[in-house]
């Protein structure tokens, strides 16, 4: 579960901000008709962010998770009332003349270690405790991202579109070759809302996939299976 334990819920935690504090995505342009015929331009990340599954689900979350996110918030609080006496301590060991000692150096160096020690374990800990509000955010996205493919290619036939390239590639570009609502608009139809709490035992694609290469690799690497014995012949001489 590595890949989930990287949610941005966890910066948002100890840094002590809000709990659902998901980037800002800007709202998705209007198409028109296409200045040179087959190409446009999309920005899919912004056309999913600017989904009704994706911002429905943003809403319902904080609901939903209300129990994980408020428990999360309280341990967050109670590292960091735990850190801050050790962090002024050292901060007023390293301004006194003796934190220029040897010897105060190696206390410094040791009060650091304890520091990161105690921010390490608390990040682990706080990503653990949030485990399930970004396995429901990982699980909405892929929902919105099994149909995303079939909302482009139907945006495309609309509009008679044969390359949609990211706005990345582009330097500059009239609004009339955006595609994200037109994208945008097949998605909604295709998935309206998105379901909410992943099923039990459900993982991500990412980590379903890593799964199954592991196993096949392993597969192919096992020994092959002994050749049955060969049965001893019956004797032709009677006996």
């Amino acid at each position: 579960m590595n890949i989930l334990l990287k949610s941005a819920l966890v910066a948002g935690f100890l840094l002590g901000g809000s709990p659902i504090a998901y980037a800002q995505k800007k709202p998705a342009a209007a198409a028109s008709g296409q200045v040179a015929p087959g190409i446009a331009v999309a920005n899919v990340d912004a056309v999913v962010a600017n989904s009704n599954a994706f911002k429905v689900a943003q809403q319902q979350r904080p609901v939903t998770y209300k129990a994980t996110i408020d428990a999360a918030e309280a341990r967050r609080a109670q590292i960091s009332t735990q850190l801050q006496p050790l962090v002024d301590k050292f901060n007023r060991d390293r301004a006194a003349p003796a934190g220029n000692t040897p010897a105060g150096q190696a206390s410094l160096q040791q009060q650091a270690q304890s520091i990161q020690n105690i921010q390490q374990n608390g990040q682990a800990e706080l990503q653990k405790m949030l485990e399930p509000v970004a396995m429901s955010e990982a699980y909405v996205q892929e929902q919105i991202g099994d149909k995303l493919n079939a909302a482009i290619q139907a945006a495309m036939a609309k509009k008679g579109v044969t390359l949609v390239i990211t706005p990345q590639s582009v330097l500059a570009a009239a609004n009339s070759y955006n595609l994200n609502q037109a994208i945008l608009d097949e998605l909604n139809v295709s998935i309206p809302s998105a379901q909410l709490v992943p099923p039990a035992g459900w993982e991500p694609r990412e980590v379903r996939e890593q799964k199954a290469a592991q196993a096949a690799q392993q597969g192919g690497q096992r020994p092959a299976a002994p050749a049955p014995a060969t049965p001893p012949r019956p004797s032709t001489d009677g006996r």
